[in-house]
């Protein structure tokens, strides 16, 4: 049995998106395959943008980041689903992640000198991006360059990995078969909690 946080990174709350379908199949297949889920919605929780050094270093996260926190360090396995937008994440997505990836809980308050990897090392993730873009476009014509990014220089920086993802392209043109295949695709990704 393995932890599963899944972040919703889609920054509508109208379960009408497709972003919202794939986070529904991975937690029903999670849950089929006896893991324990959690859901994060970025867009439900209420925070502002960090906007200084200081207070990103200092300053207490708002009360839904502290708890979403809590939910981050209980996971062993993150789930980030999230739509391409110019080229990368939803801002509220990123204003999230620098909400919850401060220094102080990274590095479990130990201070500047401690390592990042300290709170959330060990654990896994699976990135799910839909997109307007062929997923092949995406990689090999834009070389996934925020997606790259995410791995690299957030989820590897701070302890998490490895850091699998999946693409979903052409999400505007998508016939049902098509949807219910990508649906049907991350639902057994769930299962395994991989």
């Amino acid at each position: 049995m393995t932890r599963v946080a899944i972040i919703q990174g889609h920054p509508t709350s109208d379960s009408r998106h497709f972003c919202h379908a794939l986070a529904d199949a991975y937690a029903r297949g999670a849950a089929e395959g006896g893991h324990e889920i959690r859901v994060v919605s970025v867009a439900d929780l209420d925070f502002p943008l960090l906007r200084s050094k200081s207070d990103w270093e200092s300053a207490l996260p708002p009360p839904t980041i502290a708890e979403a926190q809590r939910t981050l360090v209980w996971a062993e396995h993150l789930v980030i689903v999230y739509p391409l937008w110019l080229g990368g994440m939803p801002a509220l997505l990123k204003g999230f992640m620098e909400q919850a990836f401060r220094p102080a809980f990274m590095t479990g308050g130990a201070g500047p000198k401690a390592s990042w990897k300290t709170a959330l090392k060990g654990r896994s993730s699976r990135i799910i991006i839909t997109m307007g873009m062929p997923g092949f476009a995406y990689r090999w014509y834009f070389g996934a360059h925020s997606l790259r990014s995410l791995k690299r220089s957030i989820l590897a920086l701070i302890g998490i990995g490895p850091n699998r993802h999946t693409l979903v392209g052409m999400i505007e043109g998508m016939n049902d078969a098509k949807r219910e295949a990508w649906l049907a695709a991350v639902h057994k990704l769930g299962t395994r909690a991989k």
